[in-house]
């Protein structure tokens, strides 16, 4: 009876040579659905592992995505380095503690959070906390300003059973995940052909009693634009003088919070401005760090109630703990710190400002073709988004498919109601898109758009129109 480890040089035996694919397991299927009774050789198994991801797109020509997909090789060292530190457990590793607290402060700083001071004439810590995306750090702004509400309300003996929060359509589905998960009316302000984001107009109507927030998005994912935060602030400003109701916004700053920062330090949409009381960024897009990180920093303590806040002491000492998560590997935040002291203002507003550039020279190619209507301006989000002339005989569906067939991984999807007449294609520069592949993109769209032309009858395929898809 042979072993597992016999058969093994039985095999590399018969064939004279030691070479992972020589191995039996090369030749076995791979288990899918159970569990299987032995083990094989460690090259094997990462060996199968890597050949299925071979049929995944490239990371690098994957225009979709907003997350980041290169770090230096220094940053790559440091990921190893940390990935075995529990996030959570401050005790044991009082240094992740102080590092998560200085990317904190970095972070507040960035967003023009307010200075006050500590203890002894010290600056007194930030506030808001490392997440593991911007999913649980919206969840987490939201959840705090619910308990302000909450708490004001009863302390004035009125009903707490009708929250509300207004927002665009324009929004992440979590947005639409924490009304439901938290039992949160969710007033959402549809868009329309031609207006893709919100403004005062479009929330004072529905503002009541009840509404814990207003949420806004900096950059959104569909057109790249931005909600009118200054606007939307002295809406707030006029109510809370005239009603007494004090109304935070909420920022969702997941693709466009770094961006704004640094290509754009003179636009106040952050702290700035009076009523904003919490953001979200993710540190895991433009931060440049790999995923997932995100944060959410709040203009001070006063906006998280101290209910939501747990003193954990099984773990060791005691921590005070805001999170919808617990274990999780502390490698981003050292990562995010490491871009912080790698690159500093300077080397961020660089960064933002190549991408911002190969953005538009992306936009000025595909607007020379005279085949698009372009939906926004590039003005704060390095995103190309394009529609298709009116009269087109072919759908941006069709095109993505054909770009794929390159190796471009472009998305092409319906805008959210009710724009949802409006079919797009969306194109991502990230820092890793350099001049070259734009222009290598360019010319295949181009070439895309020639082959489309002139073979119209056979790539027409009904009913594509409305669907969602990334090719």
């Amino acid at each position: 009876m042979f072993t597992a480890k016999a058969q093994d040089k039985r095999d590399v035996e018969q064939s004279g040579q030691s070479s992972t694919y020589a191995s039996r397991y090369m030749r076995d299927p791979v288990p899918k659905y159970d569990l299987p009774e032995t083990g094989m050789a460690a090259k094997a198994a990462r060996q199968i592992i890597l050949d299925e991801m071979n049929l995944d797109g490239n990371p690098a020509l994957n225009t979709a995505s907003f997350v980041t997909t290169w770090m230096e090789p220094e940053a790559n060292e440091l990921l190893l380095k940390t990935s075995d530190i529990n996030f959570i457990d401050f005790d044991e590793y009082p240094t992740t503690s102080a590092i998560h607290q200085r990317v904190v402060n970095m972070m507040a700083d960035i967003l023009h959070a307010p200075k006050s001071d500590g203890t002894a004439g010290e600056e007194a810590p930030a506030v808001g906390t490392a997440t593991v995306g911007s999913s649980e750090a919206i969840m987490l702004a939201l959840l705090a300003h619910k308990w302000t509400w909450k708490k004001k309300r009863e302390a004035a003996g009125l009903a707490v059973d009708q929250p509300n929060l207004i927002l665009g359509a324009d929004v992440h589905t979590c947005w639409e995940k924490f009304g439901l998960y938290f039992d949160v009316e969710m007033r959402v302000i549809p868009l329309r052909p031609g207006k893709y984001v919100i403004g005062p107009a479009d929330v004072e109507p529905l503002i009541d009693e009840n509404t814990i927030a207003v949420g806004g998005v900096v950059g959104t994912t569909f057109t790249g634009q931005n909600d009118d935060f200054a606007g939307i602030n002295e809406l707030l400003l006029r109510i809370k003088q005239a009603k007494g109701w004090d109304i935070p916004i909420h920022v969702d700053g997941a693709s466009g919070g770094f961006v704004m920062a640094f290509a754009h330090p003179e636009v106040a949409w952050d702290f700035r401005l009076e009523q904003v009381r919490s953001i979200n960024v993710s540190n895991h897009k433009f931060g440049l760090v790999y995923p997932g990180m995100g944060s959410v920093i709040f203009r001070d303590a006063s906006c998280v109630p101290e209910e939501l806040v747990f003193k954990i002491t099984y773990l060791g000492g005691e921590m005070l703990n805001y999170s919808l998560n617990f274990s999780r590997s502390a490698s981003q935040v050292y990562l995010q710190y490491y871009n912080f002291l790698r690159l500093g203002r300077g080397g961020y507003a660089q960064i933002m400002n190549n991408i911002m550039a190969n953005a538009g020279y992306l936009e000025q190619r595909l607007m020379r073709t005279g085949k698009f209507d372009l939906l926004t301006d590039r003005n704060y989000l390095p995103v190309v988004v394009v529609k298709l002339k009116d009269d087109s005989a072919y759908t941006v569906f069709q095109i993505c498919e054909i770009m794929r067939e390159r190796g471009w991984v472009i998305p092409a999807y319906a805008l959210p109601p009710d724009a949802q007449e409006e079919a797009v294609l969306r194109i991502v520069v990230k820092e890793n898109f350099s001049r070259d592949m734009a222009e290598m993109l360019a010319t295949d769209m181009e070439n895309a758009l020639q082959r489309m032309d002139t073979d119209r009858p056979t790539r027409r395929h009904p009913g594509t129109e409305k669907k969602h898809r990334i090719c």
